[in-house]
């Protein structure tokens, strides 16, 4: 399950983890015009952990999905238009 909502300054995308055991905490990820930060709590501290994602760290996320093992480098030049 997951929710979207639309704030002033990020898109904020929350994943619910659920339907089995060893559940985890909740993953929101805030979409930013320039970066994209993904945060959940630390089971033992009960603190934030933040990882930041740029702009060309996602593309290369979302390129990673559907690509089999191996080291790539996004042809940037090419994906502009």
């Amino acid at each position: 399950m997951f929710t979207i909502e639309h704030e002033f300054d990020a898109t904020v995308i929350t994943l619910i983890d659920e339907g089995h055991e060893g559940l985890l905490d909740d993953v929101t990820i805030l979409a930013f015009e320039d970066c994209v930060v993904l945060e959940q709590a630390d089971p033992l501290t009960g603190e934030a952990i933040r990882v930041t994602l740029s702009m060309a760290q996602l593309a290369d996320l979302a390129a990673a999905l559907d690509l089999p093992e191996g080291s790539y480098r996004l042809d940037r030049a090419a994906a502009k238009p």
